[in-house]
């Protein structure tokens, strides 16, 4: 197995931030136009990770999503931080923090339309770290 952590640094605000590319980089050289499988890893307990269409407003469309079931209130028990910032340690319970991508080729087997994206709602850490591994 291959593995590299990647920074990641996804602002003072709710976000979808697109990995794709250093999906794709990390993939192309572990796999050698070979074939397997890329494990994406967020070790945090505040994100997760999503295969999402960008660019057309379903980004945007998530956070809203999740603003509703999620909201940034103070009824949260996990109380600390920014206002709401117990939500983001239930988020992982709905959008995991890990994903398994096929790699075919030395290329990851995305759909058309498909980018692989961190999501993190939590204001306070604006720095994270994503540990990209290879099985071939």
């Amino acid at each position: 197995m291959k593995t590299t952590t990647i920074a990641v640094r996804t602002g003072g605000q709710e976000t979808v931030h697109d990995i794709t590319r250093a999906c794709e980089q990390f993939a192309r050289e572990a796999a050698a136009g070979g074939d397997g499988l890329l494990h994406v890893f967020v070790p945090h307990a505040t994100a997760g990770l999503a295969l999402i269409e960008l660019g057309a407003g379903s980004d945007h469309d998530l956070l809203s999503v999740l603003a509703e079931l999620l909201p940034a209130t103070e009824t949260w028990r996990h109380a600390h931080g920014a206002r709401g910032h117990g939500r983001s340690h239930v988020l992982p319970a709905f959008i995991p923090p890990y994903a398994t991508l096929p790699v075919v080729n030395g290329r990851l087997a995305l759909g058309t339309w498909q980018s692989v994206t961190v999501v993190d709602l939590n204001v306070d850490n604006p720095d994270r770290q994503v540990r990209l591994s290879f099985l071939g």
